[in-house]
């Protein structure tokens, strides 16, 4: 019975089928991804958020920094959301839109505790220098362990886009770039030329070598830095107790070392990056490139004479004019409109302390060294073994673990005892074991900024917490960085260009929402080790 009901209830299915109403399934349009012909980064090297505003009376009209103002969009609190604020750090927080925890880069240098050596950020010795003949080549991205943005852009265009990093520093070059960038280049102090790796490429390309014949520093030098208006008229510095005197015609031909530490130094990187451009047919493809900048003279400047030097004012008058000529070179050789530019920085940087106490604010110097060498003299009093104390870097405390074990000494009561002598030094504020952050009393902001800074591996036993306006080092002439205070994390960010619209926003944004925000726009993943939000408010 029930199979006769079912096949004749199937019967009239099949006979009524073609009388019933044919819905059409909509075939969904194709969608169109649009994207810039080129990106452009700009990190500019220790420039604190405030700068945009401290020389902006003085900014040209048609320069770099009222033009990515008034027609791009402005990000006003942009914070680094980790500890330590340093160049290596800052650079690969940007592309990876990550922090040290993730991406491994946690100082310029660190102690390897795997290795069981010191570690210069991008140091590789298993690769050679490619155009020159001195070791100053031997550097890659291995350390940093999440990709960057620019990874993720040859991935999602099968290697099609170029992506390529300028900067004097070598790890302002290659850590933008990422594990994948077809080339970076940075600059070799002693032959004054750009190199590159054996990680990139065989030997230098041929506009390279080109740009390297032209011996541009010579002709910097030749100009010799003189001040770009009248010295009386530098009021938003201190005045230079001999005047302003850096003759640089002297050195044409001889040292090539100095040109960092003047406003040149941006010059000279940005006609590398238009050589760049040209050279490698950037923007000209069917596929996005990218091309990212680091202007490291701004940190050379801020470290010798401080942010409230005629030499820092200077730098950035002349950086503005340097922007301003490169912006219309990319609307003549990309388009307007065609064209994606973010400008931001690594880090801050603190007030010159003898300038603060001078002013009646308090500061101060930390001597690491001299701290370092005390507390091992402690410990050889209390365990009777040397060297327990490998460094203090990245204000933090390495201790040698190796030693420590072997002996079989308590570690804890190491911790006790190097967190008691530090706590009695003048300028220290706070100083506890890393391994007990979640456990230790601290403001909710600055633990955070520290557990992002964690690495095991590469990160301290002790940290160091400075009192506001304290420095480590740098006990004669300028400045320095690397700690969670606003004029080391408080950093300027800006967007124009392709499918940017004026505006700006003073809700509080992070350093690693650049690269999730590019990669919005761009509509591909974001890097592997990212955090950060996208910033909606910028896009169009």
């Amino acid at each position: 019975m029930y199979k006769f009901l079912f096949t004749l209830l199937n019967f009239f299915i099949v006979v009524n089928a073609p009388a019933q109403n044919t819905v059409e399934v909509p075939v969904p349009k194709q969608l169109t991804i649009l994207r810039p012909k080129l990106v452009v980064g700009i990190v500019v090297d220790q420039m604190r958020w405030d700068y945009l505003y401290r020389y902006n009376s003085r900014y040209a009209a048609d320069g770099g920094f009222k033009r990515l103002m008034s027609k791009g969009f402005s990000c006003e609190n942009t914070f680094i959301p980790y500890t330590p604020t340093v160049t290596a750090c800052g650079h690969a927080g940007i592309y990876t839109g990550s922090v040290p925890a993730i991406h491994g880069i946690t100082g310029n240098d660190w102690w390897d505790y795997d290795l069981n050596k010191f570690v210069y950020c991008t140091q590789d010795d298993d690769i050679k220098t490619i155009g020159s003949n001195t070791t100053l080549g031997q550097m890659g991205p291995h350390n940093m362990l999440a990709t960057t943005i620019g990874d993720e852009l040859r991935l999602a265009t099968n290697f099609k886009s170029k992506v390529i990093g300028i900067a004097i520093k070598d790890r302002s070059a290659i850590l933008p770039g990422g594990h994948s960038a077809n080339a970076a280049y940075w600059y070799d102090n002693k032959t004054g030329d750009w190199i590159t790796s054996s990680y990139y490429l065989t030997q230098l390309p041929k506009w390279v070598t080109d740009l390297n014949a032209k011996k541009l520093v010579d002709k910097y030098y030749a100009l010799d830095w003189n001040l770009l208006y009248p010295i009386n008229t530098y009021d938003q510095s201190t005045p230079a107790a001999k005047g302003f005197t850096h003759p640089l015609k002297q050195l044409v031909g001889k040292n090539y070392g100095v040109i960092p530490a003047t406003p040149f130094g941006n010059s000279f990187t940005l006609e590398m990056a238009m050589a760049a451009i040209n050279g490698e047919q950037l923007g000209g493809g069917a596929a996005t490139d990218m091309l990212t900048i680091s202007l490291s003279s701004p940190d050379y400047i801020g470290h010798g004479y401080g942010p409230n030097s005629i030499e820092a004012e200077d730098g950035f008058l002349r950086l503005d004019k340097d922007l301003g000529d490169f912006l219309s070179f990319l609307d003549t050789k990309i388009g307007k409109g065609e064209y994606l530019v973010f400008l931001s920085a690594d880090h801050g940087a603190a007030g010159v302390p003898a300038f603060m106490k001078e002013h009646k604010i308090p500061a101060g110097n930390f001597d690491n060294e001299k701290s370092g060498e005390e507390i091992n003299k402690l410990l050889k009093e209390k365990t009777n073994i040397n060297g327990l104390v490998i460094g203090i870097l990245n204000y933090q405390v390495y201790l040698n673990r190796t030693a420590i074990n072997n002996a079989k000494l308590n570690k804890d009561s190491i911790d006790k005892w190097v967190i008691n002598y530090l706590l009695l030094q003048t300028g220290v504020e706070r100083a506890f074991a890393l391994e007990a952050l979640n456990s230790t009393t601290l403001n909710a902001k600055i633990k955070e900024v520290l557990a992002n800074g964690y690495y095991p591996k590469r990160s301290g036993d002790v940290q160091i917490i400075l009192k506001p306006q304290w420095i480590d080092g740098f006990l004669t002439g300028g400045t320095t960085h690397g700690v969670w205070n606003p004029y080391d994390t408080h950093i300027p960010l800006l967007w124009y260009g392709w499918n940017v619209h004026a505006g700006v926003t003073n809700r509080e944004v992070y350093m690693t929402d650049i690269a999730p925000t590019i990669a919005s726009m761009l509509h591909v993943q974001m890097p592997s080790g990212s955090i950060g939000d996208v910033i909606e408010e910028v896009m169009k």
